[in-house]
């Protein structure tokens, strides 16, 4: 129930500006660990080694941090205790976020304002935006959503489910490390090494989980489930990332496109593998699809998890 709750306070409030949400307090301590660690750690061997116990402490803490306020709260009064813990679930959420961001590139495309869309772009994606074109803007809204459809809505409701505000927390202490620094370039390939093979670990079973369910959400939308089903098992392990590609390929079988393709990150072209077949081209509509695809499987993620507790429950 507390997962229910929280997941509804996610859709009425989203993030709120000005609110100190636990993931930009875990941000800010990155940043500060990355800034001392820069300072003392010289060579690639003392970089990696920082890198594993920077990745340690900030998950670490990040789960005993949520445990002792929820512990805390217990002393209050137990009422306490459970709406803190439902608060807290819920800044691990980001179902209501993932949608505005999404129409936030949107309705300036709408209106022909490339300038406008490519900065808004450039809120929810890596690559660079300065130079894309309006499909390019519309791949790039929906390789966002549909990637974050597991790093941000059914990843941490996965783990809210099997322990709670803490482990849910600990998830995206990870997932915001190898958001900052779990790249592969030369500036952090070795201090985020640590930090981008815990995300891998952690998102394993949440990626592949996020793809049947794009595939289940695409049926009962009225989506080419078929061909959902068909691309997320013929493309989902084309990236080098083990897990990005699954709600990628079921989201672009689900509507008949085509994802990846060149990409500028930091000036330099990467090509991505090509996702999907392109039975249609790349439009305006796709965002809304992606939109209600990403709602959707978000409460069918909610449901088939709160299944899954009922029946262990009794198993135990």
């Amino acid at each position: 129930m507390k997962v229910f709750l929280a997941y509804i306070l996610d859709l009425i409030l989203g993030d709120p500006e000005g609110y100190p949400h636990p993931v930009r307090l875990i941000g800010s301590l990155i940043s500060k660990e990355e800034r001392i660690i820069r300072k003392y750690a010289k060579g690639e061997r003392a970089l990696k080694i920082a890198g594993f116990v920077m990745c340690l402490f900030t998950t670490v803490v990040a789960y005993l941090v949520t445990y002792l306020l929820i512990y805390l709260a217990g002393f209050i009064n137990c009422y306490f205790q459970y709406f803190l813990e439902v608060v807290l679930i819920y800044t691990t959420l980001a179902t209501k976020d993932l949608a505005k961001a999404a129409y936030r590139v949107f309705k300036p495309l709408e209106e022909k304002d490339l300038e406008t869309a490519r900065k808004k772009l450039s809120f929810i994606v890596s690559r660079d935006t300065e130079n894309l074109e309006e499909k390019d803007i519309i791949r790039g809204v929906l390789e966002a959503v549909s990637e974050n459809i597991s790093d941000g809505i059914i990843a941490p409701m996965f783990y809210a489910f099997l322990g709670g505000a803490p482990l849910a927390m600990l998830y995206k202490a990870a997932s915001t490390l190898d958001s900052m620094v779990g790249y592969k370039n030369e500036k952090y390939k070795d201090l985020g090494f640590a930090s981008a093979k815990l995300d891998d670990i952690l998102n394993f079973i949440p990626a592949r989980i996020t793809g049947l369910l794009i595939v289940i959400s695409s049926f009962l939308l009225g989506y080419d489930y078929k061909n959902s089903f068909k691309i997320f098992m013929r493309d989902r392990l084309k990236h080098d990332s083990p897990n990005s590609a699954h709600g990628e390929a079921a989201l672009a079988g689900a509507l008949g496109i085509q994802l990846g393709g060149l990409n500028y990150y930091f000036g330099k072209p990467v090509i991505k593998p090509k996702l999907g077949d392109k039975k249609v081209d790349l439009s305006l509509r796709h965002i809304k699809d992606s939109v209600k695809i990403m709602y959707m499987t978000s409460f069918i993620g909610l449901i088939v998890f709160y299944l899954f507790e009922i029946f262990f429950k009794k198993l135990i």
